[in-house]
């Protein structure tokens, strides 16, 4: 299917309705939109890492980045981007957060 509506795609990750979201790829390229309805964060994520290349878009919200020893403030319109295998995670500051990410390779474990 070539288009996907707003209100369609998402689910839920691992069975929690404050964290969503919707996969979209062809054979080579993926985004996914992910929502956190829960915020603000007490505590940052648990830090990860991944041999994908990402890059996001901040649609909506504000968070802390967290990448190696590195910490950014980011708002809505900002992007970051993340090398392949570098430790980072975000905390979110605001009560809504919509991230727009973009992997390559795909990210198999997200189909």
């Amino acid at each position: 299917m070539e288009v996907i509506k707003s209100t369609e795609g998402f689910e839920s990750i691992n069975s929690n309705p404050s964290l969503m979201r919707k996969v979209v790829h062809l054979d080579h390229l993926m985004v996914t939109i992910m929502e956190f309805l829960n915020g603000p964060m007490e505590t940052p994520d648990h830090p990860h890492k991944h041999v994908h290349e990402q890059i996001t878009y901040i649609a909506s919200g504000s968070l802390k980045l967290f990448v190696e020893d590195r910490e950014y403030l980011l708002n809505e319109g900002d992007v970051f981007k993340i090398a392949s295998n570098l430790n980072h995670c975000i905390q979110t500051l605001s009560e809504y957060v919509k991230l727009v990410d973009s992997f390559t390779p795909l990210r198999e474990d997200f189909i």
